[in-house]
C-alpha cells in the first residue's frame, strides 16, 4: 500500500497548520491510505524508504526543508499552502483553500520539476541578494504574522530608502560580468505575489535554465520604475537592469547574505549556483 508522511509546520499561517493537519488526516483515513504524521523538525529520524508521497503543510520554507529527502527520487510531494507566501503552490495551481488543495492529491497529477542548487542549499523558487535578500530576511516575523504577504510590502518600502550598490563579479556559462547592484535574484520560478506578475514570462519550472535579474539603480524611485517595467515584461536589460538565463553561476564572495526560497543563508566564500535539472516531482493541479 502506498504510504504517504505528513509534514507540518505548526507556526504556519498564523498556525492555521495546526487545523489543516486535522483536515489531511480525515481526507487520509477516508482514502484508507496508511500514513504517518510528523513535525518539521523530526524529518531527518524519518525513514523516508517506506514513504512514496510526502504532504506538506506549511509555506515556501516547509517545502525547502523537505527538498533534500526527495531530489532525485520517485518520492513526490503534495503541497496544503498555508505560508506567508506560497509561491510554489500557486504556480502549480494549488488554492489555499484546504478542500481544493486535498482535491489535486486525488486528481494525482504529477510533473517533475528543476531545482536550484546553491552551494550545498537547495531552492526550489530563487534566491536573492542586496535588496531582495533585505526584504526577505529582515522582516519581521510579527509583522508577517500581524499582516501576511502585505508585511513584504511595507519593509520593501523601509529597505528602497536604504538601497546600497554592491561589486559583483559573476561567471554565467564560462562567459564573465562585472556589475556594480542593488539587487540580484537568481530564479526557478518568478512569481511574486501570489500569482499576480512574474519577474519573466520565460521563466518555468522546468526549462532546465537559471533565469538571472541585476538591478543596478540605487534611486528608489527609479529602482521601482525598473522593477515594475520588468513585472510588466516592459524591459529586461539596459543601462539600469540586466536579464539573462545560465545553466550555472558562480559568484565571486567573500562573505554575504542572502535568501534561499525565503530563509536566510550566510555564505562565506564563492557561490556556486546551478540547475538540477527535473529533479523533483510534484503534485500540480
Amino acid at each position: 500500500m502506498e504510504k504517504f508522511l505528513i509534514v507540518n509546520n505548526p507556526n504556519a499561517g498564523r498556525r492555521k497548520a495546526v487545523k489543516y493537519k486535522k483536515n489531511v488526516i480525515k481526507f487520509l483515513l477516508n482514502q484508507n491510505a496508511e500514513f504517518k504524521s510528523v513535525g518539521i523538525d523530526e524529518l531527518s529520524e524519518v525513514d523516508f524508504q517506506e514513504i512514496k508521497t510526502v504532504i506538506a503543510i506549511g509555506g515556501d520554507g516547509t517545502v525547502n526543508k523537505i527538498i533534500p529527502y526527495i531530489i532525485n527520487t520517485n518520492k513526490a510531494l503534495a503541497i496544503i499552502p498555508c505560508g506567508t507566501a506560497n509561491l510554489l503552490a500557486a504556480k502549480l495551481g494549488i488554492s489555499t483553500n484546504i478542500q481544493k488543495s486535498l482535491e489535486v492529491i486525488k486528481k494525482n497529477n504529477i510533473k517533475t520539476i528543476d531545482v536550484i542548487k546553491v552551494n550545498e542549499k537547495f531552492s526550489i523558487l530563487r534566491a536573492g541578494f542586496g535588496y531582495d535578500s533585505d526584504i526577505i530576511c529582515k522582516t519581521p516575523q510579527s509583522l508577517k504574522n500581524k499582516f501576511g504577504y502585505f508585511a513584504y510590502f511595507l519593509s520593501g518600502i523601509i529597505f528602497a530608502l536604504r538601497l546600497k550598490r554592491k561589486k559583483y563579479t559573476i561567471t554565467a556559462d564560462e562567459k564573465k560580468i562585472s556589475v556594480l547592484a542593488t539587487c540580484i535574484i537568481i530564479a526557478n520560478a518568478g512569481n511574486m505575489f501570489k500569482n499576480l506578475v512574474s519577474i519573466s514570462n520565460n521563466c518555468k519550472l522546468d526549462d532546465e535554465l537559471l533565469d538571472v535579474f541585476i538591478l543596478k539603480v540605487q534611486n528608489p524611485i527609479m529602482y521601482f520604475i525598473e522593477f515594475l517595467m520588468i513585472l510588466l515584461n516592459k524591459k529586461f536589460s539596459g543601462s539600469k537592469a540586466m536579464y539573462f538565463q545560465a545553466k550555472e553561476l558562480y559568484i565571486k564572495n567573500d562573505f554575504t547574505t542572502c535568501h534561499v526560497d525565503g530563509e536566510k543563508q550566510k555564505f562565506k566564500g564563492d557561490i556556486d549556483i546551478k540547475v538540477a535539472p527535473k529533479s523533483v516531482k510534484v503534485f500540480s493541479n
